[in-house]
């Protein structure tokens, strides 16, 4: 996955993470592994990646990520709470220093009343947890593309944050 900052995003957060000696574990829903994807890209990544889930269905994220079942039950797949439950369920699962996850609407369609566009990525790490809310416009690639990269600067941030 190269172009519109890609590179530049998932280099920077690899970077980080090697600097620090610390590890990476994603889970995602909309962006279907495109993620991990972007962090396989860069060369000399196994030194810091652990692995990733693909959460596509809303049971899964509860079984493989550790989501606990009453909260999807309240809130659903689509909300801050359960992105936040996504990153630091895998990131105690694969057992890694940090956790990252896309949950969302890339659309064309809403569901469940949520508008395609409407995203949550989340950072988890051994101090503290990000959530950000993104209200993305485009096609379903333009909505994946943009979760993907708003997802590895949040991690680069909460990263400097923590270890900076």
């Amino acid at each position: 996955m190269t172009g519109d900052g890609f590179e530049a995003a998932t280099t920077r957060l690899v970077e980080l993470l090697k600097q620090h000696g610390v590890t990476l574990a994603t889970a995602e829903s909309l962006t279907g592994g495109m993620v991990g994807a972007a962090l396989t890209d860069v060369p000399g990544v196994s030194a810091v990646y652990r692995g990733g889930v693909v959460v596509y269905a809303t049971d899964l994220k509860a079984k493989l990520a550790g989501v606990p079942e009453d909260l999807l039950a309240a809130v659903g797949p689509v909300h801050p709470d359960t992105a936040a439950a996504l990153a630091k369920g895998v990131r105690e699962r694969l057992e890694a220093d940090y956790g990252l996850a896309t949950t969302g609407v890339a659309g064309p369609d809403p569901q469940a009343g949520i508008q395609a566009g409407t995203v949550y990525v989340a950072a988890a790490g051994p101090e503290s947890v990000r959530v950000q809310k993104l209200q993305l416009t485009g096609d379903r690639t333009a909505v994946r593309r943009g979760s993907v990269l708003a997802v590895l600067e949040l991690g680069a941030t909460l990263v400097t944050e923590e270890l900076d």
